[in-house]
């Protein structure tokens, strides 16, 4: 079997000296009786703003094609694992994950398989984050974007999923769900070009990816 983290891409490191401009678009947001579209012209990608607030502010973050959403309703999820196939708000606490459900165009795509997740280094040092983005292979051939949009949320009615153990490491989950509605906070428009690994993007076939997981739930991404 080939080793886990062959297959998933690590996150960049974040860079230090943006932090300053991160703080002063962030203390935009706060006081404000509706949720504002945060006109974004740092320097610094929008990813890399996204996962700076995950990391330090009380908020999480869901993507979406929708531009004009003023409250999240809980919703039935269908998903493998029992966490995430309830009815709930979801949300991650990472920056790049809500991007690929926000720019990529589901009326081209079947079958969504994605995953991130947190290690934490040896040392005791900051997590290290990781992650897994794939869309029908057929698809990918054709574009399969579109714009879309960050929503930032209060984190307070969320709860995290618990961490998972494969191959002997502890996966720490970025996924959280709200069992209420959630307003959002603020929001920020993405294109496909702000997704770090969009050049990196994975294909499969969604009937094979459905068989190897009915016969191996546990078997993500299902790639032998």
């Amino acid at each position: 079997m080939m080793p886990l983290l062959d297959y998933f891409l690590k996150r960049p490191p974040l860079q230090h000296d943006d932090m300053f401009h991160f703080e002063r678009l962030y203390s935009s947001i706060l006081g404000r009786e509706k949720p504002i579209e945060l006109d974004y012209e740092l320097s610094a990608p929008k990813w890399m703003f996204l996962c700076y607030l995950c990391e330090t502010k009380n908020v999480v973050l869901h993507g979406s094609a929708n531009p004009s959403i003023l409250e999240f309703e809980p919703r039935q999820s269908n998903d493998v694992n029992e966490f995430g196939n309830r009815r709930a708000v979801y949300a991650a606490s990472d920056g790049i994950w809500p991007m690929y459900f926000a720019i990529v165009n589901r009326e081209r795509i079947s079958l969504l398989l994605n995953s991130c997740f947190g290690i934490r280094q040896e040392n005791g040092a900051a997590t290290d984050y990781y992650y897994y983005f794939s869309v029908d292979q057929d698809a990918l051939l054709h574009d399969p974007w579109r714009n879309g949009t960050i929503y930032i949320l209060p984190r307070d009615t969320f709860e995290q999923q618990e961490p998972l153990q494969r191959q002997g490491m502890r996966l720490d989950s970025t996924q959280w769900a709200s069992p209420i509605a959630v307003k959002p906070l603020a929001k920020l428009v993405v294109t496909p070009d702000d997704f770090p690994f969009k050049q990196q993007m994975n294909g499969h076939d969604p009937q094979l990816i459905a068989e190897r997981s009915r016969r191996n739930p546990e078997g993500f991404p299902w790639r032998d």
